[in-house]
């Protein structure tokens, strides 16, 4: 009876359009009122603010600050840069640069719907350039974007890091390190969902470098860029131009690949002010002496926290001062008049996390403490011991409830039920986080709630009932993706077990 008042108004509060975040704690208000009167409304703020407080969740601040930082400095339009140089001459070489940046970026970002906003600005409109319809364009970069929950550092593992504690010992550290061959297949899955998606037409997708000076000038007249947080790749006396890849269509007309291009319109700029190259050796080290910075995050907070030099706390610190200090000294695309705007964001970004936080773990805390998880993993097993089969069945629950729950509130909705259960037949607390977190990665891109439609959506200028019909190559190839991590848990254990990562 607990269960279904609990669960039965969460779903209600749901249908009547109340955010999820609301929905979760009025649900959890409304059934201790029910159950214990209104005197135990006393314990929803001894609740709610420890688990806001927790010295654990310090990191997440800091990882969103230095992805806002980064996005402001431009990082995300090296990062493909590089990538257009080392792929972009492949048949579907722009679909791998869209996967990489995306899988990059996520490795400094740790969010989903962050890496959308910051390579779709830039990939999007090249996509529908080079003859992808944009749905599918838009949906490629959405589906990438979904790696930045897995690939670490990831605030989702750090959640469920918290939150599973109670039932079983799991380190960030091993979840973070278990997250990168999971990442992997996703975005190989990625890739062959895009060499199956139909386009406009064929296209060269060759590199072509913009001539700089005057010419250079003239030709960004005719182009639609714009930086991303930042003036692109050059210093302040470059070329609006200068520096930026572009792709050469097979008519000859070249297109535009910077940042902040509109996703709207399929623009051309004159062929005669572009410079075919070879992608020659020192093209390849400029490009990559410029993302270098952006590269070595990801390299200094995994490194910094296997090596034993400092927690996932405060490699956020470390990656967040390195990312001011590349921004403002290192790029200088960050200028002191910036900060307030930065600061605010990555505040605003991080209070709407920590008010997740705190109602859900106020739901969480009720689930608990009335029995429902005890109830439930009980009449499960009752059922069934059969591990595969409730993988299965705990899967299916997973990606219907990940299309309309953020990944937050479904751990601590889910994992007070699920793991007990989980355990229970075998499975253990490493495959449960990297597949519960694959599964609502999945539920980012899935119809109707997934927030990466929406962010690629308004990017692209696109209603995101065309989105929904061109996701379907990548949710398929996701889901098989996510059926490899779940039943082959050696995918997410043996990096661990191979760096002795506990």
């Amino acid at each position: 009876m607990i269960a279904l008042l609990l669960f039965g108004s969460f779903f209600l509060f749901l249908g009547l359009g109340i955010p999820v975040a609301f929905a979760l704690g009025l649900s959890a208000v409304v059934t201790l009122v029910t159950t214990d009167g209104f005197q135990v409304l006393d314990v929803v703020p001894s609740v709610m603010f420890p688990s806001m407080s927790s010295g654990t969740l310090l990191a997440i601040p800091f990882f969103i600050l230095a992805g806002i930082v980064m996005q402001y400095t431009g990082i995300s339009q090296r990062l493909v840069d590089l990538a257009f140089l080392i792929f972009g001459r492949l048949r579907h070489g722009l679909a791998a640069v869209t996967i990489i940046s995306a899988f990059f970026f996520s490795a400094i970002a740790g969010s989903g719907p962050a890496t959308v906003a910051a390579i779709g600005a830039i990939l999007i409109p090249a996509l529908v350039r080079n003859g992808y319809q944009k749905k599918h364009a838009v949906s490629l970069v959405a589906a990438s974007g979904s790696m930045g929950i897995v690939v670490p550092p990831s605030i989702a593992f750090i959640i469920f890091a918290v939150v599973a504690a109670e039932f079983g010992k799991i380190s960030i550290s091993r979840l973070f390190i278990a997250g990168i061959a999971p990442g992997i297949i996703m975005a190989l899955a990625f890739f062959i969902a895009a060499l199956f998606v139909p386009r406009v037409r064929e296209l060269a997708g060759l590199p072509v470098r913009a001539k700089t000076g005057a010419e250079a000038t003239s030709t960004a007249a005719g182009s639609d860029s714009a930086g991303n947080g930042g003036s692109g790749d050059g210093a302040a006396g470059d070329g609006a131009a200068a520096g930026k890849t572009q792709l050469l269509t097979t008519n000859g007309k070249a297109a535009s690949a910077s940042s902040g291009s509109s996703g709207s319109d399929v623009g051309t700029v004159d062929p005669t002010v572009t410079d075919h190259h070879d992608g020659g050796f020192g093209e390849f080290m400029s490009a990559l002496i410029k993302a270098i910075p952006g590269l070595l995050i990801p390299v200094i907070i995994l490194g910094g926290i296997y090596g034993g030099i400092f927690t996932p706390t405060e490699a956020g610190a470390v990656a967040s001062v390195y990312a001011l200090v590349v921004g403002v000294f290192v790029y200088r695309e960050l200028t002191w008049k910036d900060m307030p705007k930065v600061f605010l964001e990555s505040g605003v970004s991080t209070a709407v996390i920590m008010v997740i936080v705190g109602v859900a773990s106020l739901f969480s805390y009720v689930i608990t403490v009335e029995g429902v998880a005890g109830r439930i993993s009980t009449a499960v097993l009752d059922v069934t011991d059969n591990k595969y089969l409730i993988l299965a069945v705990i899967t299916i629950i997973l990606l219907i409830v990940g299309a309309f729950v953020d990944a937050i509130s479904a751990f601590y909705l889910f994992v007070p039920i699920l793991v007990p259960i989980l355990i229970g037949v075998g499975v253990d607390m490493t495959t449960i986080g990297v597949f519960m977190t694959v599964n609502l990665a999945i539920g980012l891109f899935t119809p109707p709630v997934g927030l990466n439609l929406y962010v690629g959506a308004g990017i692209g200028k696109i209603k995101l009932e065309e989105v929904a019909r061109g996701i379907m190559p990548f949710l398929i190839c996701a889901i098989i993706a996510l059926l490899l991590i779940t039943y082959i848990p050696a995918i997410s254990n043996w990096l661990p077990d191979l760096l002795g990562v506990g």
